[in-house]
């Protein structure tokens, strides 16, 4: 569900406004009133507003226009409800992200010599700000293939791997991660999968032996970016090597990880003794930590921007829920609500606040992770109140939306915002790179004991 007309991004409104905008008339005039009272005009101005050069403002209108006219003819309608089995999401998802590449929409941060790639940060900004306002469909299943493949190969692979995988990427080539283990989450140095070099006729290969858990989407994968331990030998960060794991290989055993809100987002990954070409080991033996730096380190200033306007968008079901039951002389309801839109327009103020950071060289450590918990804690309340304010009908099994966040299924998208909490680096890990990294207070000691 698109925002409405008038629905403005990063300012803190007048509660009259809010439900105005979100079609909630009171017919009590007293129940109008505001927030606080402490009304400010906006949560945030751009030190450096973006495309302040008027020949730079044509062009991103230009963009604006050219997109909105592709949206008016491909945006997918009714994609949720043809989404409701995982192979109808898979489904939905392939041809919605091949839509986008022959559009050239899908990969706006590659380089130039891919279609549509090369473009500015403000020209990203400006398709992914349509994308969400048109309610597309996230790119669940491509993400780690246009993102953290793409970054690992462009910054670390050799010309071979480059031209082999890259454009079979766009092709519809599915990557999954091979990161996390049982006993290696937050403490990723200390995985303990097993990378052994040995000689075939052919060729040396790794074998591997090992588990991996929490690989979004690995059931439908095609390949692997596989972190392995090939020594134990000094520091845990070092004798890890980095590979690109074939899937459908002998030995890898996947099985998908069933979610409390009945989605299967995630995978476990079983390796027994699984084969690895050594030409298929990206950077030197021993040093794949610092090739995940580049995987860990693709774009999210973009993806959690583009979440925080779907969830501007989505407000509209929550106003949807205050109409259809009767809530709308509900002084208390209606106090909640204006605090959440205001919460959610507050968040949508700091994701581009944090863009123009990085668009103007300004970024510093920690404004993602400022970003990352504003986003989760707006999340959690959307849900919450949108739960609360469906009643006993909620709690009802009813059909789920794989790979979406804002569903209307208001149990299932309570119990999955939990998740994101914790997805991308738990919400105590941002608060420590925000305390220690910002805000100069003291490092946690390393090795004490209670």
């Amino acid at each position: 569900m698109a925002a409405p007309q008038g629905a403005h991004y990063g300012k803190v409104a007048r509660n009259e406004d809010i439900l105005r905008v979100w079609g909630i008339i009171p017919q009590n005039p007293s129940l109008l009133f505001p927030i606080s009272p402490q009304r400010p005009a906006a949560v945030w101005t751009p030190r450096h507003p973006i495309g302040t050069d008027k020949d730079m403002t044509n062009d991103l209108e230009a963009l604006q226009r050219e997109v909105r006219s592709f949206l008016a003819a491909e945006a997918p309608t009714g994609w949720r409800d043809a989404s409701r089995t995982q192979d109808d999401f898979v489904r939905t998802q392939r041809d919605w992200f091949g839509k986008l590449v022959r559009a050239g929409y899908a990969i706006p941060h590659w380089p130039a010599e891919y279609p549509g790639g090369g473009r500015s940060l403000a020209e990203q900004k400006v398709i992914y700000e349509e994308l969400a306002g048109a309610d597309c469909p996230r790119l669940l299943l491509s993400f780690v293939s246009t993102y953290h493949a793409f970054a690992t190969l462009h910054e670390c692979g050799n010309a071979e791997q480059k031209a082999r995988y890259l454009p079979k990427i766009l092709e519809g080539e599915t990557w999954c991660q091979g990161f996390s283990e049982p006993g290696a989450g937050s403490d990723l140095a200390a995985i303990k999968t097993r990378a052994e070099l040995q000689s075939r006729p052919d060729g040396d290969v790794y074998v591997i032996n090992g588990q991996k858990v929490w690989s979004t989407m690995a059931q439908f994968a095609d390949k692997c970016l596989l972190l392995a331990r090939t020594s134990s030998d000094g520091v845990k960060q070092a004798g890890i090597t980095y590979l690109l794991m074939d899937m459908k290989a002998p030995g890898v055993t996947v099985r998908p990880i069933h979610q409390i809100q009945g989605d299967e987002e995630f995978a476990e990954i079983f390796l027994d003794n699984v084969e690895i070409p050594a030409s298929e080991r990206v950077g030197e033996e021993g040093k794949g930590w610092a090739v995940a730096q580049a995987t860990l380190a693709s774009e999210r200033g973009l993806t959690l921007m583009e979440l925080s306007y779907r969830m501007r968008g989505a407000l509209g079901r929550v106003a949807k829920l205050i109409r259809d039951h009767g809530h709308t002389e509900d002084r208390g309801v209606l106090r909640d609500f204006g605090v959440l839109v205001t919460q959610v327009d507050a968040v949508c103020a700091i994701a581009d606040q944090f863009l123009d950071n990085r668009i103007n060289g300004i970024e510093r450590m920690g404004d993602a992770s400022i970003v990352k918990n504003a986003y989760s804690r707006a999340l959690r309340a959307y849900s919450a109140l949108g739960l609360r304010l469906g009643g006993m009908d909620e709690q009802y099994v009813a059909p789920i939306t794989f790979g979406d966040l804002n569903t209307g299924n208001w149990m299932a998208d309570f119990m999955n915002s939990y998740a994101w909490t914790i997805a991308g680096g738990s919400e105590e890990v941002q608060r420590g790179i925000i305390a220690e990294r910002m805000l100069d207070m003291p490092r946690e000691p390393k090795g004490w004991v209670l």
